[in-house]
């Protein structure tokens, strides 16, 4: 079975999570998503975007999706979606994606990472989110 239906679903979803309200305060305290400092561009665009995570549960898919803008740009671009494993402990992420071509350089960026699980409701699979972090970091050649 391919993942990409399921990683196109999770981007989309990723999307929709932009235009969101912030993490409910019912949002478990001990689930975490975090961004690290440094992300990669590569000469062809290529953006990789890393952190951590860690999440205790959920009924159906978890994904750490994220997205990466630059300076006072209100243009957001989505780079990849990473299958969670919510067993409790602390893993690794990486995101890579390719935005359109030009529109990032190396240099400040602002990354939003969200730990969210698309739960069915009716049969439709709507967002449930875990954990959230904005952080600026800096995006070098590599």
């Amino acid at each position: 079975m391919s993942v990409r239906p399921v990683l196109a679903a999770a981007a989309g979803a990723a999307l929709f999570l932009l235009a969101a309200p912030a993490l409910p305060a019912s949002a478990a305290p001990s689930e975490t998503v975090t961004v690290d400092p440094v992300g990669r561009i590569a000469e062809d665009g290529t953006v990789t975007l890393s952190g951590t995570y860690l999440c205790t549960g959920g009924s159906g898919p978890v994904f750490v999706s994220s997205s990466v803008g630059e300076g006072s740009s209100s243009s957001r671009y989505g780079i990849g979606g990473t299958r969670a494993v919510c067993d409790g402990v602390e893993h690794a992420w990486e995101n890579t994606g390719k935005p359109t071509p030009g529109a990032l350089v190396p240099g400040a960026a602002h990354v939003e990472a969200t730990l969210m699980e698309l739960s069915l409701q009716g049969g439709l699979p709507l967002p449930r989110f875990h954990a959230a972090q904005q952080r600026d970091i800096t995006l070098t050649k590599g």
